[in-house]
């Protein structure tokens, strides 16, 4: 169930989402607070669980990962167990950026980030297999990255 954020939450998640790195006292002053109470209202977001974590965005072609590939996943079959092997398998991979459980015409969708294609091969070969309940995949190469973002919208 969402928690319910008032107009100052919205201003002051819009603005981590922006720059999770600006200092507190910065954010208060966007988003019209004194210091403390910005404070109070940002720990109180982390502490309902609203704020998740903050991360480091890394540019992936600066970091040998420049190939970005959706893959759509056939399992073996759809018992809990299969469903699960897969769900550890894909977990431990850290090319595997996104991983969805799929209702409709395949089983899971997948969003890669590799070198190049022969690395995609490779970890194909290795990792998209039967050992991991995999039956088919297809995989989907993207032409051009038209929008890329991680902030959510907040209305």
């Amino acid at each position: 169930m969402p928690i319910r954020l008032d107009d100052t939450d919205k201003r002051i998640l819009h603005a981590l989402q922006e720059n999770a790195r600006l200092p507190n006292t910065d954010l208060a002053r966007e988003v019209g607070l004194s210091p403390s109470p910005c404070l109070r209202r940002v720990k109180l977001l982390e502490e309902a669980g609203v704020i998740d974590r903050y991360v480091a965005v890394l540019d992936p072609a600066k970091v040998g990962a420049g190939l970005t590939l959706f893959t759509r996943v056939w399992l073996t079959a759809q018992d809990a167990d299969t469903i699960d092997q897969f769900i550890r398998a894909m977990q431990r991979l850290p090319q595997v950026m996104e991983c969805y459980i799929m209702l409709g015409d395949c089983d899971a969708l997948l969003r890669v980030a590799v070198a190049d294609l022969d690395d995609y091969r490779h970890f194909q070969s290795t990792h998209l297999t039967r050992a991991n309940g995999i039956q088919n995949v297809k995989t989907d190469m993207p032409s051009q990255v038209v929008k890329r973002t991680y902030a959510l919208p907040l209305e």
